[in-house]
């Protein structure tokens, strides 16, 4: 582990919440089960594996001596998580967590829970997915599916949106989506579905169409998503939620499942709308290989005219 341990002797203090160390990429040979994350003030290390008293005693010392150069008059916070074979185990390491904890990214504000759960409420990976919706919104109607904690609904309003429908099966992350437009100040323009968007389709499509649509499913859900049988029966869906010119963000992390999967599936489903360009991923977390780390495609419905254009009798 010692690309870990070097790359925490050379961190900075974070102001963002962000990825610091992601062995899982496979930039770092025999690194492959650590990732290390900052949510301010707080260090999540993540293990893939079982990790020994003496591996995480290191590590300890590694943060603590980092810490203390950086910011010697705060207490070092840390938690640990190891997930393995379908168990989760976290702990507090030192210091301790704040409660309510908010961390922030370009700005926005997140409550965060880093001590329960796989999923701490903001997923660090699509910083990338949100800034680039932010850059899309102004003026927009936007359908954020699968909203989550809504994150892309956060960055959509602070992007200018004009309304923003966020639809997700849980209450309890919709609710912590509400927090989070309190906390920057965004509750008017957004509306809270909790439905499972599969049994929501004609509520959805009368509030439509929309300027914009982001899809961030679970990878494989049981009762929710399952991507290699669910992304198909929602694709179908996209051409009558779209304005003609809209855009759709599709948005995959399994790493099992290549861009080509969301391309053969959009062609079947829905082969009017045209791919535009894959998002790059945050440099923090490079990967040896694009088709494993996620997937972030674009895709726009034809224009009006170019429709029209078609679909005219000679």
């Amino acid at each position: 582990m010692q690309a870990l341990l070097d790359t925490i002797a050379q961190m900075d203090a974070p102001i963002d919440a962000g990825r610091i160390f992601h062995g899982r990429g496979g930039l770092h040979p025999g690194c492959e089960q650590w990732a290390l994350d900052a949510f301010p003030p707080v260090w999540l290390l993540t293990s893939f594996q079982h990790a020994t008293d003496a591996e995480l005693a290191q590590i300890h010392g590694a943060l603590a001596a980092r810490w203390a150069q950086l910011l010697p008059d705060e207490p070092l916070n840390w938690v640990y998580q190891c997930r393995q074979a379908g168990q989760t185990e976290t702990r507090l390491m030192a210091g301790a967590v704040p409660q309510p904890h908010v961390v922030t990214e370009r700005g926005a504000r997140y409550l965060v829970h880093v001590l329960k759960g796989q999923n701490h409420g903001l997923f660090l990976d699509m910083a990338v997915g949100r800034e680039w919706v932010r850059a899309q919104a102004a003026g927009q109607k936007v359908l954020n599916l699968f909203a989550y904690t809504g994150a892309f609904s956060v960055a959509a309003l602070q992007g200018g949106a004009k309304q923003v429908v966020n639809v997700d099966m849980s209450a309890g992350a919709m609710a912590i989506g509400q927090q989070n437009h309190a906390l920057n100040g965004l509750q008017a323009g957004a509306s809270f579905l909790v439905h499972d968007i599969f049994k929501t389709w004609g509520k959805i499509t009368r509030s439509g169409p929309y300027h914009l649509v982001v899809v961030d499913p679970p990878s494989y859900q049981k009762g929710s998503f399952v991507a290699t049988k669910d992304y198909l029966r929602l694709m179908r869906r996209l051409p009558d939620l779209l304005r003609p010119g809209g855009r759709v963000l599709l948005c995959l992390n399994a790493p099992e499942l290549s861009a080509v999967f969301l391309h053969e599936q959009m062609q079947e489903a829905a082969p009017e709308l045209v791919f535009e360009q894959r998002l790059d991923n945050p440099a923090a977390f490079a990967d040896v290989s694009d088709e494993r780390s996620l997937k972030v495609l674009v895709y726009r419905a034809p224009e009006l005219a170019a429709t029209r254009a078609v679909t005219a009798p000679l």
